[in-house]
């Protein structure tokens, strides 16, 4: 169906756990990709608690003479029946040498369409070394998390204007707000960064957890208001990129 990037211009809204936790609900098989240029996975040390190993990534991505297509399909580990994983650098230094991946990575994750899986990308945080712009230029949905809070909102102001800019912003881009309400609502958020508000997470860190560093799920977790959250992100998140993808279409056809 699609290609979803995740990022946040700052206040550690948690993207990475977001990420993990989107695919684990998500209605679809769908690749994970760990494309923060901080190093260090987080997934592998936070998600599966550092019980396996880095055994290849993007890096061997970037260095593999194959084409990317077929070094992709060589670093692929699975987390579960229908969630894969490409980890990400080992060290921030790392990300640099990604420079020339991005832009064939984004062809061959688009590819993977035609298998019947999506991707969700967990590009990190913003303006860093290394940044996967291209992923982020060219998804058929990029959404910027953010806290509702005034710093985070603060933050993120510059970066919405950027991604919202016709000429070098984000192709379908839209927000998705951790605790909404607190103290400012979806509304306001939308109206004062001129970003179309896609869906928004309860701030529950003790069910969070569960994503972020694989701790033991609460009891009802199943069926609490995180994974409920994340349920319902996920289906506004497909309707956000069916709707992009209709606009596109009708643009097209004037």
């Amino acid at each position: 169906m699609a290609v979803i990037c995740l990022t946040s211009a700052g206040g550690s809204p948690g993207v990475t756990t977001t990420a993990v936790g989107l695919a684990f609900c998500w209605p679809r098989p769908v690749l994970l990709v760990e494309a923060d240029p901080t190093g260090g996975s987080g997934i592998l040390a936070g998600f599966l608690k550092g019980t396996a190993p880095y055994d290849g990534g993007l890096v061997e991505i970037a260095l593999s003479p194959l084409s990317t297509a077929d070094a992709l399909r060589e670093v692929i580990r699975p987390l579960s029946p229908h969630v894969t994983l490409v980890a990400g650098t080992r060290t921030h230094g790392q990300a640099a040498a990604l420079r020339d991946v991005w832009e064939p990575l984004t062809a061959a994750l688009a590819d993977l369409e035609k298998s019947g899986q999506d991707v969700i990308v967990d590009a990190g945080r913003l303006g860093l070394v290394g940044s996967p712009a291209p992923l982020l230029d060219t998804a058929d949905a990029t959404l910027l998390l953010t806290r509702t809070n005034l710093p985070s909102i603060s933050a993120t102001r510059s970066w919405a204007e950027t991604a919202r800019h016709p000429a070098s912003g984000w192709r379908h881009p839209g927000l998705l707000l951790v605790d909404e309400g607190r103290p400012y609502r979806d509304t306001e958020v939308s109206k004062v960064l001129g970003v179309p508000v896609v869906a928004d997470l309860p701030d529950d860190p003790v069910a969070a957890a569960v994503y972020h560093r694989g701790a033991k799920p609460p009891r009802h977790f199943d069926t609490g208001p995180y994974v409920r959250g994340l349920q319902a992100a996920a289906q506004s998140i497909q309707a956000h990129v069916a709707r992009g993808r209709f606009a596109l279409v009708e643009e097209a056809t004037r």
